[in-house]
């Protein structure tokens, strides 16, 4: 291939045309931008001051001068939103919905604005209609995780699963975890009204889904103990050990309690002892510390809270020592030790709870949905002056 000089009258001919088509591209810019309303700057400007009120007060303005702006409704329907005003937020989503010259993408996203207004205002069947709506369009995975924490909200547990499995097949992720609580659930609610059977079944489903489910195995165990099968109950709860040995501390003193009935309860202290050894809990010294004061009496107690002292030193684990010392101690120094034991157990009893580990929510008792933020399964089952001391 030949080289031709004609083409280097080329170069600048192309630089020419590309400078002229950012010089068009600039202009038109500028264009657009002197034709917005000068209140538009204003108010992203306040945004981007967190100042959402005065925000929403230029936004208003806009819109009465310019009710063509749909882009503004939609801002100003948020920001309602955000500020809790739902019933201004519906009624900014509703008037769009209700212009007939609205594009169909716009409409779409006004309903699903629209649903998003419902929810916040705890307005759940008319959120669910509207979310139902959606199906087939671009916000379905949205809506349908938003229906899925609809029917969390109001416990309606197997239209639930119903909406974790659809929501898997939108492409949005495993719901295995979810799902199988969602069982977990309408088998505690079983068990509640004595259907044995009923809740034996759906905990099976329940570990067909998730098999290291640990409180289905829990549940399963107190479905058997509810049926005055202490024998295939403590099968069951001492199956825990082999999902997760933390967890073991939930179902203690139900082990415990258990091995009593079958008059075994040196065994049953035996097995706390070595679960002790092995995973450390206040939850686990607790029981052990109330059945080796049945069993072997007030010195055993002190040898094994003095023990778990120095290898787990936290205030819970003094707390206990101290219980096993005043019950030790000679008469006249028994005031001023529980005047200690009193101090301990108030700052003991504020590091006893659980700490949800997505969002910090911390409670007395152990929760497999979280109060705070509603994920499932976020509680360790060590209370957080342990898991402190661990890390």
């Amino acid at each position: 291939m030949e080289f031709e000089i004609w083409w280097l009258l080329g170069i600048p001919l192309f630089f020419t045309l590309g400078w002229a088509a950012a010089r068009i591209d600039i202009r038109q810019l500028i264009s657009e931008s002197r034709s917005l309303p000068r209140g538009y700057f204003k108010g992203l400007n306040f945004l981007l001051n967190d100042q959402p009120d005065k925000a929403i007060d230029v936004f208003i303005d806009i819109v009465r001068l310019d009710p063509e702006a749909v882009d503004l409704h939609f801002a100003l329907g948020n920001l309602f939103r955000r500020r809790g005003e739902t019933e201004r937020a519906i009624r900014v989503h509703q008037n769009l919905l209700a212009r007939p010259d609205l594009p169909t993408e716009q409409k779409t996203q006004a309903m699903y604005e629209l649903g998003q207004d419902y929810l916040k205002a705890g307005l759940l069947d008319r959120a669910e209609e509207t979310y139902n709506l959606l199906a087939n369009s671009p916000y379905e995975a949205q809506a349908r995780r938003a229906l899925l924490e609809i029917y969390q909200r109001e416990k309606e547990w197997a239209r639930a699963i119903e909406a974790a499995y659809a929501l898997q097949e939108c492409g949005a992720g495993g719901r295995q975890k979810e799902i199988a609580q969602f069982y977990c659930e309408i088998a505690q609610d079983e068990l509640v009204h004595t259907n044995t059977d009923a809740a034996l079944a759906t905990l099976e489903k329940a570990l067909a889904i998730d098999r290291n489910n640990v409180r289905a195995i829990i549940l399963m165990g107190d479905v058997y103990q509810s049926k005055g099968d202490t024998e295939n109950a403590l099968a069951t709860w001492r199956r825990v050990e082999q999902q997760s040995v933390p967890h073991v501390a939930l179902v203690a003193q139900r082990l415990m309690d258990a091995y009593k009935k079958l008059d075994k309860a040196q065994e049953g202290l035996n097995l706390i002892n070595n679960y002790l050894a092995e995973a450390p809990s206040i939850d686990l010294l607790e029981v052990a510390f109330k059945a080796t004061l049945e069993l072997e009496g007030i010195e055993a107690v002190n040898n094994l809270a003095s023990e778990e002292l120095r290898r787990t030193p936290t205030l819970l684990g003094l707390n206990k020592l101290l219980d096993g010392r005043l019950m030790a101690a000679p008469p006249e120094i028994r005031p001023e030790l529980a005047v200690v034991k009193n101090l301990v157990h108030g700052y003991a009893q504020k590091l006893a709870r659980y700490q949800c580990s997505n969002c910090g929510f911390k409670a007395r008792q152990f929760y497999w949905h979280c109060p705070g933020c509603s994920k499932w399964e976020t509680y360790p089952p060590r209370r957080t002056e342990e898991l402190n001391v661990m890390n």
